[in-house]
């Protein structure tokens, strides 16, 4: 079975793919299959540690008035949703719906600066989000919003 593709290094190109052979990746540290890139892929919990950041901050930047931050780190969010939905097929669907009920009323939200209607979009995300966490076996998992902002942002805005 053969498949034909484009393959993006520095170019773009077409090429051929024998499926039934092995697939070897040249890179500048050594070769490499398409099933050791695969393996090497960052999992979910990993994604899932950035996007509790981000949700952090973002809340907290929308609370200050803030919004271009707010905004920056829930396009970051979904966008490492994207991504997860890419590498993990299983959760694909899931990620889409939670993007489109939850993610995208956030997203609303912040750009009328509608600090009251984001905070309910807000605190219906992160139910949600727990929902999810038990769907899938990880019910052990619970975000809680951090008391506290973030101490490594000034989150005032500077517009």
């Amino acid at each position: 079975m053969s498949v034909r593709a484009i393959w993006a290094g520095n170019s773009i190109q077409e090429a051929e793919i024998d499926m039934d052979e092995k697939v070897v990746i040249k890179t500048k540290h050594g070769e490499l299959t398409l099933q050791q890139l695969a393996e090497a892929q960052p999992g979910i919990a990993r994604q899932m540690k950035e996007i509790g950041e981000r949700f952090h901050v973002l809340y907290y930047a929308a609370k200050a008035g803030n919004w271009k931050l707010a905004q920056h780190e829930l396009n970051v969010v979904i966008s490492i949703f994207r991504v997860g939905g890419a590498l993990r097929p299983k959760f694909n669907q899931d990620f889409t719906t939670f993007t489109q009920s939850h993610l995208n009323p956030i997203s609303e939200k912040i750009r009328a600066k509608d600090w009251k209607g984001f905070e309910d979009a807000y605190s219906k995300g992160i139910e949600e989000a727990n929902k999810f966490h038990e769907k899938h076996g990880y019910g052990f998992i619970r975000y809680v919003l951090p008391k506290n902002p973030p101490e490594h942002f000034d989150l005032a805005a500077h517009e």
